[in-house]
This record gives C-alpha cells, sequence and structure tokens, in this order.
C-alpha cells in the first residue's frame, strides 16, 4: 500500500524551478492584501463571476455542458436543475458557497470529506452522495484508435477510508509542523487523492473543491475571484499528463511528484495573474466601460469571446459590450470571426 510520506517527500520536490514559482506566488499573495483594502467593489463583481465560471468549468472538464444563460439562473438560485449537469452544477455551487463561507473552521478529514461529497450530489436523482466507492475502480484512457486501455487501478473500495484517514492524518500533521511550504503539500495532497479515488462518481470534482479550500486555509485567495476550474480547463491535456505520469509507481511509492508540483503551482500562478488583470479592469472611475473592453483585448491573446469580457468586467452589461465590439469594429480596431454563439474578436494588429 502506499505510504503517504509528507515528511520526506517534499525536500525532494524543492527544484530550482519550483523554488521559482513558490517565490512568485508569494509576491502574487503579498499585492492580494493591497485589493483588499483598496478595491472592495471590484472584488464583490469578481467573486459573483467567479462562481458561476467555477461551477461551469467544473462540469466542462468532465464533458458537460450548459449555456451560460442557465448556469447564472442555476448559480443565482432563480432556476431548478433539469437535468444531470444542471443538477451537479447546482451542487458545485453549494459547495463553493460552504467553502467561501466557512474555510477557516472546516477539518480537513474524511467526514468532512464526505459531507461535501453530499453536498457536491445533493440535487441528483442518480448519484448518492456521501458514500466511499464499494466496489474497486479503474480509470481508463482513450487511445488514437478508439480503443480504451488501462491507465491506473485506484486504491481498492476495502482499503479507501483507511487510505483516506492516513493521507488527511500525514498531511494535517505536515501542515502543522511548519516544514515546507504549504503550497507543496496541497499540490502534493491533489495528487494522493486522486489516486485513492474515493468515489465512483465526483472524485476530481471534489478535489479541486478541496485544493481551494486548502488554499484559503493558507492564506491564497485568487481562487475566490478567478475561476481555478476555468484556467484547469484551458490546460486539460497538459494537466491529464502531468497526472498520468505521476501516478505511474504510485502503490509502490516510487512515483515521481515533480511534474504534478510543477503544474499546480503553475496553476495558481495563473490564478493570480489573472486575478491581477481583472482587479486591474474592474477598477472603478479609473478607465470607461468601453476602455476597459478594449483592456481584454490588449491583454488576451487570441480570439476574444463575449463571455472573455464579461469575464474580466462582470459589472458590465450584455448591452454594453455588444455597443462596445460594435463601435470597435466600426474603427476597424478588432475583426469578427464567426457568427452567431460560435463568433469570437480578435485585434487588428494592423491597425
Amino acid at each position: 500500500m502506499h505510504s503517504f510520506d509528507y515528511s520526506n517527500t517534499p525536500w525532494r520536490m524543492l527544484s530550482p524551478d519550483v523554488v521559482k514559482l513558490l517565490t512568485a506566488l508569494y509576491e502574487e499573495k503579498g499585492r492580494q492584501e493591497l485589493y483588499f483594502e483598496t478595491a472592495p467593489d471590484a472584488l464583490n463583481a469578481l467573486k459573483k463571476q467567479a462562481l458561476i465560471e467555477s461551477s461551469q468549468y467544473a462540469n466542462t472538464i468532465m464533458g458537460r455542458v450548459a449555456t451560460t444563460d442557465r448556469v447564472r439562473a442555476l448559480v443565482s438560485n432563480s432556476a431548478v436543475p433539469e437535468n444531470k449537469p444542471e443538477e451537479e452544477i447546482a451542487g458545485y455551487r453549494e459547495v463553493l458557497s460552504t467553502i467561501y463561507q466557512n474555510y477557516s473552521s472546516i477539518v480537513i478529514c474524511p467526514q468532512t470529506i464526505l459531507q461535501l461529497h453530499r453536498q457536491l450530489f445533493g440535487y441528483s436523482a442518480s448519484v448518492k452522495g456521501g458514500e466511499f466507492k464499494d466496489v474497486d475502480d479503474v480509470l481508463f484512457e482513450t487511445c488514437d484508435d478508439g480503443k480504451k486501455m488501462e491507465r491506473f487501478r485506484t486504491v481498492s473500495a476495502e482499503n479507501t477510508e483507511k487510505a483516506l484517514n492516513e493521507l488527511c492524518k500525514n498531511f494535517n500533521e505536515a501542515i502543522m509542523a511548519g516544514t515546507y511550504d504549504p503550497l507543496l503539500l496541497i499540490s502534493q495532497f491533489a495528487l494522493d487523492f486522486l489516486c485513492i479515488h474515493p468515489f465512483h462518481e465526483g472524485s476530481g470534482r471534489i478535489s479541486r473543491l478541496l485544493v481551494l479550500l486548502l488554499l484559503y486555509k493558507a492564506g491564497f485567495f485568487a481562487g475566490m475571484y478567478v475561476s481555478l476550474e476555468r484556467i484547469l480547463e484551458n490546460s486539460r491535456e497538459v494537466y491529464y499528463d502531468a497526472l498520468r505520469r505521476c501516478s505511474n509507481g504510485w502503490h509502490e511509492n516510487s512515483n515521481n511528484y515533480l511534474p504534478f508540483v510543477r503544474y499546480f503551482l503553475g496553476l495558481f500562478l495563473k490564478v493570480y495573474r489573472d486575478f491581477n488583470d481583472r482587479v486591474a479592469s474592474n477598477r472603478k472611475g479609473s478607465l470607461s466601460k468601453a476602455d476597459r473592453i478594449w483592456m481584454v483585448f490588449e491583454k488576451k491573446v487570441g480570439q476574444v469571446r463575449k463571455s472573455d469580457i464579461s469575464a474580466f468586467c462582470p459589472d458590465v452589461s450584455q448591452t454594453t459590450i455588444e455597443r462596445a465590439l460594435s463601435d470597435l469594429l466600426k474603427q476597424n480596431m478588432i475583426i469578427k470571426v464567426g457568427n452567431g454563439r460560435g463568433a469570437a474578436y480578435i485585434k487588428n494588429i494592423e491597425k
């Protein structure tokens, strides 16, 4: 059985590039304190948008899609879930809200994890939440020829609760000891949790919710204002590749955590840099709404969709966004690509 070593393993992950990522993250953490004091209105708007995006992209990662309008309605509690993806969006919103409001008092233990899983599937008619898997799980991947092959055999159902108890115990002791940076320990915890895979359904979503919870407990709050799930979805192939590489040999304690830790620290840093950009674009009084919309094109490489603008400028109405885009098109500042729901815009580099 895997040994959850939080005493020696983190030391082996302190490569020069990991140290640089940690240094950059602590610099970003220092800036967040300034935002709390100087940009409360911007943060409130960003928090509402992040709740919508996180609820939506948590399902997109799983290949389940709902329209943005339906997600907004579900997150605002103004609609009742009508199908399985919507039930899961509503449940994810509930868990996110619980973590936002109570992160400091939530204890990391199997009982808490079961409670969060029960809440995640609180709207579900087909999945009973709050129970560990009762048969062994094997994770498969689809090859280029369409065939499925076994990728990883998770911890057996018989040993799941024991493994999760040991994981939580060793992680909590390492956090209390303070020997290693919590960001290293959180990244290691995420991989170990995914390898245990304690639930038939929802283990991935619970892992990401636990990561957010642990980041908040460590004082890293950017994930409240920028969707970690959206950024993970945009780098999904890299995420799964790191998971695949680092789970090899896990049962035999011969796996290498480093690629997964690098990925997660880079993910956290991207969340913080998006956080900086969005706070800058949402500061009241410094820029007009039209200027803030143009700023999205200045910041983002490649195609920009209306949803991207809404994410950066959550207090700007769709009518204002459409008017600004129309003006930018007339001025030949941007070029439209596609039509209908698939429409996007790119900056006119010749202008």
